[in-house]
């Protein structure tokens, strides 16, 4: 059975007669990444303010472990078992790369060869060595983060709570970011992923929370979560008009439109569906121009669980992949 690296049952958290967070139940499996997704507000800040030892939980909350360790009873435990990185960098901008990762190993309690050590294998490992030497406010906004993240790595933590890494950042470095956090995990690590990005949920987490008001809304793994939505379908598009009639005709369930001569059938986006669908063309006789299949995304999960004025931020993605 995997042991699980983050459990908490009943997780409450209110300021004054404002619930932040209303009973909410997470189990993060060691070695995995678990990512909160919501809006602003939604409370995946003060869950993780919770878990990392930051504030306390309120008294009406059940049991909470982090690495084996209560965060109310022992949070010396906790805190040596995790690494954070914020929203905010918490690098210095005043000092060198490499004077900001010596720092880090100080409040490690690492000796001076073991901290020399360790920072010039992280400067090493995020690329930064060339820049080490250069105060941290000449960076560019990806290489504070990869900083950060490797100031947080001083201590070798087993758990890690990344709270919206990337937020801000370009397409370039966000994907760098995303490799980062994969090898991350690949080495045993289990990380708690907080973010806005639909996509970036999908591309990294093993489980998926949605946080809305206070609650989570729904959990799975990103495929469970697309599924719990419908809407899935193939779109065929013809040239020839008597194609399409004669493709409208031999197959059930569609919605056609004369005007652009196209075909819409209801369908999972399986492989076994396609197969389905390309057997009945190949049977009549039919080719399509173009077959285009649309699936459920973590957006269409996003806007059915918390509304359309929810909505996250968002880089501009095509919902359709032609085929």
């Amino acid at each position: 059975m995997t042991s699980l690296a983050i459990a908490a049952n009943g997780l409450r958290k209110s300021y004054g007669d404002k619930t932040v967070l209303d009973g909410i139940d997470l189990a993060v499996p060691a070695g995995t990444v678990f990512s909160l997704l919501g809006p602003n507000g939604a409370g995946k800040t003060t869950a993780v303010k919770i878990l990392s030892t930051l504030i306390g939980a309120d008294p009406a909350s059940g049991e909470i472990r982090v690495g084996g360790h209560d965060p109310a009873a022992d949070p010396q435990a906790v805190r040596a078992a995790i690494g954070v990185t914020g929203q905010f960098s918490a690098v210095d901008g005043l000092i060198t790369g490499e004077e900001n990762m010596l720092l880090m190993a100080d409040l490690h309690h690492l000796t001076r060869r073991e901290g020399r050590r360790v920072t010039a294998e992280l400067l090493e490992r995020f690329d930064l060595t060339e820049a080490a030497g250069r105060p941290a406010a000449t960076y560019s906004g990806g290489m504070k983060r990869r900083l950060d993240i490797a100031m947080t790595l001083v201590g070798s933590p087993r758990i890690i709570f990344l709270d919206e890494p990337t937020t801000g950042l370009d397409p370039r470095s966000r994907h760098s970011m995303w490799q980062i956090i994969r090898e991350l995990v690949t080495d045993g690590v289990t990380v708690l992923l907080t973010t806005q990005y639909l996509e970036e949920a999908d591309e990294l987490a093993d489980r998926v929370a949605v946080l809305h008001n206070g609650k989570i809304a729904a959990e799975g793994t990103p495929e469970e979560l697309k599924r719990l939505i419908p809407g899935g379908h193939v779109r065929l598009r013809f040239t020839d008009p008597a194609a399409h009639r004669t493709a409208a005709s031999a197959l059930r369930e569609v919605t056609r439109d004369d005007e652009a001569l196209t075909l819409q059938i209801p369908s999972d986006g399986s492989q076994r569906a396609l197969r389905s669908l390309l057997d009945r063309l190949d049977t009549a006789g039919i080719e399509a121009d173009e077959l285009t299949v649309h699936t459920p995304d973590l957006d269409d999960v996003f806007f059915a669980l918390t509304g359309p004025a929810d909505i996250p931020n968002q880089p501009n993605q095509p919902k359709e992949n032609a085929r």
